[in-house]
């Protein structure tokens, strides 16, 4: 059974940083790319970032500057690196990896709250 298992979300102050790291366990086929999707309260859930295997990435306008993300191919994991937090970053991440088999897995979800 494949699973992605995410980490690191949690409250933290504007101008803060935080850290997600989400890890694929089980049998997944060849991976296109990972990445990260949020949801805050009454809205849709949009793409945050996400990267290839080669490294390739692409970011919410959003988050460009501040957001990194990374892979580590070997490990099937995937981190984001989030500084300078707005309170509009205030949202449920969810982990995404995405098969060139075009099979969609989704993580749990790990909140992350943005507030002073």
């Amino acid at each position: 059974q494949v699973q992605l298992v995410e980490s690191g979300g949690g409250l933290v102050q504007p101008g803060g940083s935080l850290s997600l790291s989400c890890a694929g366990s089980g049998k997944i086929a060849p991976i296109a790319k990972m990445g990260w999707y949020r949801q805050a309260p009454g809205k849709q859930r949009e793409l945050v970032a996400r990267v290839t295997p080669s490294g390739r990435t692409t970011y919410a306008d959003s988050v460009k500057g501040r957001f990194t993300i990374s892979i580590d191919n070997a490990k099937n994991t995937v981190y984001l690196q989030m500084n300078s937090l707005k309170i509009e970053d205030t949202a449920v991440y969810y982990c995404n990896a995405f098969t060139y088999s075009t099979i969609d897995y989704w993580g749990q979800g790990t909140q992350v709250i943005v507030s002073s």
